[in-house]
This record gives structure tokens, sequence and C-alpha cells, in this order.
């Protein structure tokens, strides 16, 4: 069994920085891409930011410049840098990764998601 969860939420002013972390563990062979997704109220979940193995990166156009991800393989973990946030970033932010397990099974896994809030 594997699990990501998450940390680093929480309520910031406009303009602000937080730092998200997500944390693998369980029976983990290898993490291949790894990524954060965001919903907000009434929204449908987006992609914020993927990271390869290879830390080739991806990012949402709304948080280009603003968001950086990266990840440490040997502590399997993926991190998300958020600067110059905005009301609009608002929302539960997820971690997800594609893990293969020591069993040689890949699995789909979601961490329960942190909140953040982003508000004056």
């Amino acid at each position: 069994q594997v699990q990501l969860v998450e940390s680093g939420g929480g309520l910031v002013q406009p303009g602000g920085s937080l730092r998200l972390s997500c944390l693998a563990s369980g029976s983990i062979f290898s993490i291949n891409d790894m990524g954060w997704y965001r919903q907000a109220p009434g929204k449908e979940r987006e992609l914020v930011a993927s990271i390869t193995s290879g830390a080739m990166t991806n990012y949402a156009d709304s948080v280009k410049g603003r968001f950086t991800i990266s990840r440490d393989n040997d502590k399997n973990t993926v991190c998300l840098q958020m600067n110059s946030l905005k009301p609009e970033d608002t929302a539960v932010y997820y971690c997800n990764g594609e893990i293969r397990t020591i069993s040689r099974v890949y699995v789909d896994v979601w961490g329960p998601g942190t909140l953040v809030t982003v508000s004056s």
C-alpha cells in the first residue's frame, strides 16, 4: 500500500507565498510523474503543475511565473512553491503520483488534499 500526504496549506494574504509539500510512503519501488492539482468550490479539479522523474516540468498558464514545482527522488517528496498568490488561487490542492509498487504494479495515487485560502 502506498499513500501521499500533503502539508503546508493555510491562509495567506494576496501577494503572499506558501510552500506545499507532499510525501509518498509505503511499498514504493519507484515514482514516475508527480503533480499538483487544485479544485475550487463549484469548479472541476484542474492540473496546476507536474514534474517527471527526470524533472521536466509543466504548468497551467494561470500559474506560470508564480509557481514552481520540484521533487526529491531520494526522499519521495514533491513540493509546490507558490508566490504572488491571488484570491483565485484559493482551492483545495491535491498531490498526485504514478507510483510503481514493490510488486511492480503501477498505481495512481492521490493525497487527501490541503486547503489554500488567499484572502485579506
